[in-house]
Parts: C-alpha cells; sequence; structure tokens
C-alpha cells in the first residue's frame, strides 16, 4: 500500500484535533478553513477512516479512530521535528525551529533583547515565543507545547530541569513622595503599617507573602494587579507600596511619573531567574545554542541590576 500523504496535512489534523473546529485552527495556524478541511478529507480518503464526527452546532468531535490517529500524528510531527536536530549535529551547524516560553513579568524586559541577540547570531533558526505565568509555562513544558522557558526556580517539578542565571533579591517600590521614599534601606517591619498593590500572580504571590509570614507579620493589602506595568503606575499615584524582584532600567512608571527602588533590609530569599527544560539525555544543537546564548547575555547585559547565579 503507497501511503500519499504529507507532514502538512498531518499538521493541519492536529490543530482541528486540539482545537475541536476547523475555524479556531485556521486562526492559530494562520491557514485558511478550505485548505485545512481538503486536508483533513484526503487523509480521510488516503487512509480510509473517518476522522471527525460533523456537528453543526458544535464543530468537529473526534472518533474514537480519530483520537487514537491523534495521538500518533503528534508522535509523527515530534519525529519529524527532530530530523531538524539530526541535521544540525551532522552538519555542526545550528538550525530549525525554536520555541521559548517567558513568565509574563520578565518578558518586557528581556524577551526583545534577548531574541534579536540570538536570531542575529543564529538566522537559520526560527524562534516562536510563548509568553505566561509560572505555572502555564511549567506545563506547556511538560506537553513539549515550548522548548525551554525563561522563567523563575519556584515550584520547579522533578522532571523539569532548570539551569540559573541570576539571582534577584526582593525590594520595595516606592513612589516619589513615600514617607519611605529617602531611607537607603527598608526593614519589612516598618512595611506593615502602610498600604502594600501587591502583584497577584499564581506562585509571585505566595513568595511575597512568605517574606511577611517568616517574621510573624501580615501585610496590609490595599490594591492588587496582575500586571506589573500596572503595579508599578498604582505605587507611582499613590495607591501603595509595591515588592517586587524584576528591577527595570529606569525609576519611571509607564506614564512617566518618578518611582523609587529601595534594597529590603534582612536576609530573604532571592528568586532565580533561570531556565526550564525537561529532563531528558539529549539536548539539540539549537537549545544547546540558546542556553550558552543566554549565561552570555546575563553576564554582559544589566538586565535588572541582576547578580549573576554562581551556584
Amino acid at each position: 500500500m503507497h501511503l500519499r500523504f504529507s507532514l502538512r496535512q498531518i499538521e493541519y489534523f492536529v490543530a482541528v484535533g486540539e482545537a475541536g473546529s476547523i475555524a479556531l485552527a485556521s486562526e492559530r495556524i494562520h491557514i485558511s478553513s478550505p485548505s485545512i478541511s481538503a486536508a483533513i478529507s484526503q487523509l480521510e480518503q488516503q487512509f480510509g477512516i473517518q476522522l471527525f464526527v460533523r456537528q453543526h452546532a458544535q464543530g468537529l468531535t473526534l472518533t474514537p479512530g480519530g483520537r487514537r490517529f491523534l495521538q500518533e500524528a503528534k508522535i509523527l510531527l515530534e519525529k519529524a521535528e527532530h530530523l531538524h536536530d539530526v541535521a544540525s549535529d551532522i552538519t555542526e551547524s545550528v538550525k530549525g525551529p525554536l520555541s521559548i516560553g517567558c513568565l509574563v513579568t520578565m518578558a518586557p524586559y528581556v524577551m526583545g533583547r534577548l531574541r534579536k541577540s540570538f536570531e542575529g547570531d543564529y538566522p537559520e533558526v526560527w524562534v516562536t515565543q510563548h509568553i505566561d505565568n509560572q505555572a502555564n509555562l511549567l506545563s506547556k513544558i511538560s506537553r513539549a507545547e515550548v522548548d525551554a522557558a525563561l522563567t523563575y526556580d519556584l515550584d520547579i517539578p522533578q522532571d523539569i530541569r532548570f539551569d540559573p542565571l541570576a539571582k534577584l533579591p526582593p525590594y520595595v517600590m516606592l513612589s516619589h513622595d513615600h514617607p519611605l521614599a529617602d531611607r537607603k534601606t527598608i526593614n519589612i517591619e516598618e512595611l506593615v503599617d502602610h498600604p502594600m498593590v501587591m502583584l497577584d500572580l499564581p506562585l509571585s504571590r505566595d513568595y511575597f507573602l512568605s517574606l511577611f509570614h517568616q517574621t510573624g507579620l501580615r501585610p496590609l493589602i490595599g490594591e492588587t494587579a496582575t500586571d506589573m506595568g500596572v503595579m508599578r503606575s498604582m505605587v507611582a499615584n499613590g495607591f501603595g507600596y509595591g515588592l517586587a524582584n524584576l528591577r527595570p532600567q529606569n525609576e519611571m512608571s509607564p506614564e512617566g511619573l518618578a518611582l523609587k527602588h529601595v534594597p529590603l533590609e534582612g536576609d530573604y530569599r532571592p528568586v532565580v531567574i533561570g531556565i526550564a527544560t525537561m529532563r531528558t539525555d539529549y539536548t539539540s544543537a539549537v537549545m544547546n545554542a540558546f542556553m550558552e546564548h543566554c549565561h552570555t547575555s546575563f553576564r554582559n547585559n544589566n538586565f535588572f541590576g541582576a547578580q549573576i547565579a554562581t551556584d
């Protein structure tokens, strides 16, 4: 039996199987709906099976055979992508796809500069990026949706490897007219009577609360924000102080108001920025190049005034 199908058709099928509709798959992979529909029909004819049940109101539902076919199709695509790595190793060149995740709070300060310099050094690598919170990034690594993620060393599972890049101690963010703005350092006991603008993101929230809890204190949370820029704006406009680890190059809020960044006094655990990847015995040439590039970039650039991680 001579099978006549393309990896492109398999990619379209997987996209529809994961999305649940041709229209949504079309938006995600930027391919027209008629092209996707034709590819699926050709696969069904070629293999002689029905992959989907067409439901007018609810889109497409995988048949039992379609679900099994989807599992094998994903494996086929993974093996096909692996051929890029094999080719790179054979030719000793760095080329092929690379999918990188980045923590949502870190991305505005790191991703653009890091990606531009990496693609400049390795023009035959095409990068896709995924910006998300810590929990979702770790899940995407486990599901092989991203090859690596720039993130924190918080709640890293055993099956994920974490390669540290830099340590980020906590600091206090204040408006220019805050009563504590003229201090050289601030003790956490001095903060409990002042309202706090909490950065309310998974894991980050727990980390900042732990700074108080380890000394038996509780912060006075006046406002919350799920975006670093919003938190900086609220602090600059006098809604309270903020705690953060990522320190931008300038001391201004998004709308141009002055901010003060004051070190937090005491022996508090810094968060560590690093590269999270699946724990495997094989690392592709593209991934090795990206990891080396990250280490070099963090050594040579003053990202957030970060300390280089040496342990």
